[in-house]
């Protein structure tokens, strides 16, 4: 950090990377928040028969999408790698780091060709900054108001930092194009069918209203868009930065779709499981009854249970130690 100023410059925040592969053999690493998706699933008896479940779906809902010049439907394969960001704190002396976020990189196999293709970057994003907002700071704000309402100044310091990952040197020489996080769609909100129709992600879908998580990625300079891609039953929610129409090719928009939507069906079966798809007028729900279950075991209630204590855990090592630093640096940073 600058030690000229008491306001980090924007350079100032250094990033550091770890990647991880994401398979059967994979165990989650001391700093991964355990209600991260793909860490929940690799814990208990069942883990490697979980992951590999995971990962065969994955493959074969690429593949069902890809399905040009693929009459087998085997041509590709995804492999997963789960990206640490770790970003560097002040105190040089004990080389002290805070664990930022991870997101999902994927990668490509072309079985034909014998050849890699850079996949979708983003996908998942896990973050204990996002715990401590969603977890700590908006319950403590409500907690004694009638109506619901957001703090001031929520979710900009994370928006902040997450934009200073995704413009850093360190970003752009791993990564060749913006990522795009891939969620549920809310469960609070009503979503309708429009005329518009893409190829690869499928009929789009507007929703009435904007929910906190839009709220919260558009501080991540993030737009959204929802659509339900061909075989689907319910819309995915695509949150970007540029166009997602055109900036993507085809098989970077499938590796993303494939991936997270195989997820979904895990985590929420009642909506992305569901026996009948989505019509035209859509309200998720997670007490929708008609679904069916996949082969992998997840637990829905510890992740609920763990979201606070590990707000708690950013709050500790992050926010209240350098509390005085980020204020600083993302008021300058706006």
């Amino acid at each position: 950090m600058s030690h000229s100023s008491p306001v980090a410059p924007l350079s100032d925040f250094d990033f550091t990377l770890r990647r991880l592969r994401f398979n059967e053999h994979y165990t989650p690493s001391q700093t991964t928040r355990l209600t991260t998706n793909f860490a929940n699933l690799a814990r208990g008896d069942t883990r490697q028969q979980n992951l590999r479940n995971a990962l065969r779906m994955i493959d074969n809902r690429f593949n069902a999408l890809a399905h040009w010049d693929n009459p087998n439907a085997d041509r590709y394969a995804i492999e997963l790698d789960i990206i640490s960001v770790e970003i560097d704190l002040p105190d040089r002396a004990t080389n002290d780091r805070f664990p930022l976020l991870e997101i999902l990189n994927t990668t490509i196999l072309d079985r034909h060709t014998s050849s890699s293709i850079a996949g979708m970057t983003g996908n998942n994003l896990s973050s204990f900054v996002r715990d401590y907002d969603f977890s700590v700071v908006l319950p403590a704000h409500n907690r004694d108001r009638p109506d619901f309402s957001l703090p001031p100044n929520f979710g900009d310091l994370h928006g902040h930092l997450f934009l200073s990952f995704v413009r850093s040197p360190t970003y752009k020489a791993q990564f060749h194009k913006p990522p795009v996080i891939c969620l549920s769609v809310a469960n609070s909100k009503t979503y309708r069918r429009t005329n518009t129709y893409h190829p690869i992600l499928g009929v789009e879908y507007e929703q009435n209203d904007e929910s906190l998580t839009d709220i919260y990625f558009r501080k991540m300079g993030l737009t959204v868009r929802f659509f339900m891609p061909p075989g689907s039953v319910a819309p995915l929610a695509f949150y970007f930065f540029g166009d997602l129409l055109s900036d993507y090719t085809s098989l970077e928009l499938i590796s993303t779709i494939s991936t997270m939507e195989s997820f979904q069906k895990i985590y929420r079966p009642e909506i992305y499981n569901a026996n009948a798809a989505a019509g035209a007028v859509y309200q998720p729900s997670l007490q929708h009854p008609d679904y069916s279950l996949t082969q992998v075991v997840y637990d829905r209630e510890e992740r609920s249970r763990l979201a606070v204590e590990q707000g708690r855990f950013a709050e500790a090592h992050f926010i209240t130690p350098y509390r005085t630093l980020l204020e600083q640096w993302s008021a300058h940073y706006a």
